[in-house]
């Protein structure tokens, strides 16, 4: 693609059709990526240290009930929720699409002999396992799959779940998607040391779609090289939800005491995860 291209893209963007995601499973990519999920000046590709400290205790003492078990952490990234609740007597297994986040965590389990192990795998893909305890998704992960391939995650999570096992979800509120999908477009220069998305000096364009009907959010971005001008797009789209949707998606997989809480903390943090909430359910029992 050219700059050339660029005026005759199609508006609106159609929800998925330019693709499913940015690309975390690239090597390289998922090497900068890395790198926000350590940063601690930020909490756009994973909070702080000491926010994900209060959110594992709570996830511990109010979900867990201090009680050991296993727990499944579906897109894990670099394992900063397995490798701490591992710490507090829970077995953890982690998924994620991204080699370099699968290898970190794999080295901090290794490093500090956790009880943690790793899958390298697409989560619409991956084997679960059974007779875990926990099964959660958290950051708003559960938002960038359609809405099939939700719902699949959430079946195979129902099945991996021992009978009375809990799922926790962190999707982003309906608002947050909404207002991703609003947002004007915009531009961002990256100097020599490049950016997330290239190493080199580049622009980024960004323009953003909202689809009411499907309640989704597309986002497409334009990586422009600053030295001979090509361009690299990529697009995501963010799927929203209501909490009548959320509990009808549960409650058709087998969910039951579907509850909603504010955030990890079961408290609003306007500081934490304001743009998040939190949707609890238990397996039937057999």
């Amino acid at each position: 693609m050219n700059l050339a291209d660029i005026p005759h893209r199609c508006i609106p963007a159609t929800p998925w059709a330019e693709g499913e995601n940015i690309p975390w499973n690239d090597p390289l990519f998922s090497a900068r990526m890395l790198s926000e999920h350590l940063n601690q000046k930020h909490n756009l590709a994973s909070r702080r240290s000491e926010i994900i400290d209060l959110q594992v205790r709570w996830i511990h003492d109010e979900i867990l009930e201090r009680s050991p078990t296993r727990i499944l952490d579906l897109a894990c990234g670099p394992g900063l929720y397995t490798s701490r609740l591992a710490k507090l007597g829970h077995q953890c297994v982690g998924v994620d699409f991204a080699p370099a986040a699968i290898e970190y965590a794999k080295q901090t389990a290794r490093g500090q002999r956790l009880a943690c192990e790793y899958q390298l795998c697409d989560v619409r893909e991956a084997d679960y396992g059974e007779g875990f305890g926990l099964v959660m998704m958290l950051f708003g992960q559960i938002n960038v799959f359609r809405t099939e391939h939700a719902r699949s995650i959430i079946r195979k999570a129902n099945v991996a779940l021992a009978s009375g096992g809990k799922i926790l979800l962190e999707p982003q509120r309906l608002s947050t998607v909404e207002s991703t999908g609003r947002n004007p477009s915009s531009w961002q220069s990256y100097g020599d040391s490049g950016g997330l998305f290239s190493p080199r000096a580049h622009i980024c364009l960004t323009e953003n779609f909202w689809d009411a009907h499907l309640l989704a959010a597309t986002q497409r971005f334009f990586v422009v090289d600053a030295i001979n001008h090509e361009v690299t797009p990529y697009a995501m789209t963010t799927r929203g939800y209501t909490n009548d949707q959320f509990e009808s998606i549960l409650t058709d997989a087998g969910f039951t005491g579907i509850r909603f809480e504010p955030s990890l903390t079961g408290v609003y943090e306007e500081t934490h995860s304001p743009e998040n909430q939190v949707v609890l359910a238990t397996k039937a029992l057999a």
